[in-house]
């Protein structure tokens, strides 16, 4: 067991018992016992945001409320609502003349995803979720804190993939094929050294997701920081919060899995599926992926 593990295996967590299940498999609605609140600062903008997540009514869903702009409009978590994907995902929503819109949602939904929150209203004073470390493990931990809220309505049951779906774009793929558990499997592959070819098959049924999943981090490349920063993108990236791989080795270990790498892609499969109102059970596939790539098979799926 790595260091991180050993951290969430002491930590004191609700339990279905207590305060309902957390799990991406629990059998009623759930949202969070009591508000929380984060402030970070967004990678790609680089500026400081504050979120605060707050219990939300059974059948509302996971809501993004922009609270700085007039009106205080609500973006939806869900598919529809997804704009651009450039190294994050976006969502976007229309209002009177004006648009208002969330990146770098990926994390805080896996986070709520894999923990079982169906209900959230998430009240945020920027147009990006604050990156913290670079992984979910934050926003699992804060959720472990306040508890969660079993709520008198049972889950609509998933329905069970009958076909399976497949999308491409060149060698890349991401694809959901009929399973009788939900699994999610990834493959990277990466000509740097430190990273190569990596492979991960997780089920939620197998390994709990803040254990698994939650603590791996965003990563990058030191060859691609500074063109990626001349595009806009990353202002706000640091050691503190991305892994970073040079040539031959990290700049920043340790790391707290061994393929920490194929681990946080998983994370981003999990986030980015969860804009899905009732996710099919399946088994989802995903090599050389992207954010783009996962929402176009979210796509596929309500079609």
């Amino acid at each position: 067991m790595d260091s991180t593990s050993s951290l969430l295996s002491q930590t004191t967590h609700p339990t279905p018992s207590e305060s309902g299940e957390t799990d991406i498999t629990a059998r009623s609605q759930q949202t969070v016992q009591q508000p929380f609140e984060r402030t970070g600062v967004a990678m790609h903008s680089g500026n400081p945001v504050q979120v605060r997540v707050l219990p939300a009514p059974a059948n509302t869903g996971r809501n993004f409320v922009r609270v700085d702009l007039p009106s205080t409009p609500t973006i939806p978590a869900t598919i529809l609502q997804v704009g651009q994907t450039t190294l994050s995902t976006e969502l976007a929503v229309e209002y009177g003349a004006l648009s208002a819109t969330v990146r770098t949602v990926e994390h805080l939904l896996a986070a709520l995803t894999g923990m079982g929150i169906d209900n959230a209203r998430i009240e945020i004073d920027g147009g990006e979720v604050p990156i913290l470390d670079g992984s979910a493990l934050p926003w699992v931990e804060a959720i472990a804190e306040v508890g969660i809220q079993p709520q008198a309505v049972p889950k609509a049951p998933a329905p069970v993939l009958k076909q399976s779906t497949t999308v491409y774009q060149d060698d890349a793929f991401a694809a959901a094929i009929p399973s009788p558990q939900l699994r999610f499997t990834y493959g990277i592959d990466f000509e740097i050294e430190p990273i190569g070819k990596q492979w991960m098959s997780w089920s939620p049924q197998d390994e709990p997701f803040e254990q698994a999943i939650a603590p791996a981090r965003t990563f990058g490349l030191a060859h691609q920081v500074e063109y990626l920063r001349s595009q806009g993108l990353i202002k706000g990236g640091s050691l503190d919060n991305a892994l970073v791989c040079g040539a031959k080795d990290w700049l920043n270990p340790p790391l707290r899995f061994s393929n920490e790498p194929v681990r946080h892609k998983l994370l981003d499969l999990v986030g980015d599926l969860s804009l899905v109102d009732r996710l099919p059970i399946a088994h989802y596939i995903a090599y050389k992926a992207s954010h783009h790539l996962h929402t176009r098979l979210a796509h596929r799926l309500v079609q």
